[in-house]
């Protein structure tokens, strides 16, 4: 009993963690609304994680945020991610060069999390994506990290596609095709599918066994992208540094991963 009740606490403090990482600084009542845990008991997981420094209450506003012990957490995460370590260095170039957003990512389930971003002067961010989570079908690096499953896999892991924006893709026979194409051309796209107004291009990093375990894109505004236009040019930049990338972590390419066929 005493085990169960143990792990019911830590169950409640993560999620109480969990609804301030996803709405930010939140008062009580907020988080009680995204828990649903009764309020007596969200100021008493308050109470505890504040001693433990993993929350700071401001006492202007009366609102919870994490703590910066998380920064040390975070870094420590992110340096055991091989992908992050091959990727930060030609990600950060290529953001410079283009003057465009760049994004890693991986695949946990069914979304996507950013591993890095990097914001070229005409894709300005006040705010950074690293852990942040997305949805797989709605992204251009979501459709890179769906490349390696089957339609069925597809489908069992997404089996509702939500609908973000009018260009959304909403039926997996669409999704197929997109899919289908990262196979055929080594790139995916988005147009304003996850939120309007914005653009993406995407190409997938393998590893040394020519698994896709990551993927890379560059973003920014359709006006910035240019995708009408600069397409083929900026698809040909996402797939060099992937290859890189892949290449650093060990690709030696298709004819190295024979044995692994990927499926369409």
């Amino acid at each position: 009993m005493a085990a169960d009740g143990a792990n019911q606490g830590l169950e409640r403090a993560a999620s109480v963690l969990d609804a301030i990482t996803r709405c930010g600084p939140s008062r009580v009542a907020d988080i009680v609304t995204e828990t649903g845990l009764g309020q007596s008991t969200v100021s008493r997981l308050l109470t505890s994680l504040e001693m433990l420094d993993y929350v700071v209450r401001d006492p202007e506003s009366g609102t919870y945020r994490l703590g910066l012990i998380f920064l040390a957490m975070a870094g420590a995460a992110l340096n055991e991610q091989s992908v992050f370590r091959h990727a930060r260095q030609p990600g950060q170039h290529l953001a410079a060069s283009l003057g465009l957003g760049v994004n890693v990512a991986i695949r946990r389930g069914g979304e996507l999390y950013y591993l890095s971003n990097f914001e070229g002067a005409l894709a300005p961010k006040s705010f950074t994506l690293m852990g942040h989570r997305s949805p797989l079908h709605s992204t251009a690096l979501g459709k890179c990290l769906l490349a390696e499953l089957s339609g069925d896999e597809r489908r069992a892991l997404l089996p509702d596609l939500e609908p973000f924006t009018v260009h959304t893709i909403v039926d997996h026979e669409r999704l197929d095709e997109a899919v289908a194409s990262v196979h055929r051309s080594g790139y995916s796209t988005e147009r304003e599918e996850l939120a309007l107004g914005r653009s993406c291009v995407a190409a997938p990093i393998r590893n040394s066994e020519g698994d896709i375990v990551a993927a890379i894109s560059i973003s920014g505004p359709l006006s910035a992208l240019d995708l009408t236009t600069r397409e083929s040019e900026i698809a040909q930049r996402a797939i060099e540094v992937a290859d890189s990338i892949s290449t650093a972590m060990g690709y030696l390419g298709p004819r190295a991963s024979t044995q692994h066929p990927h499926r369409a």
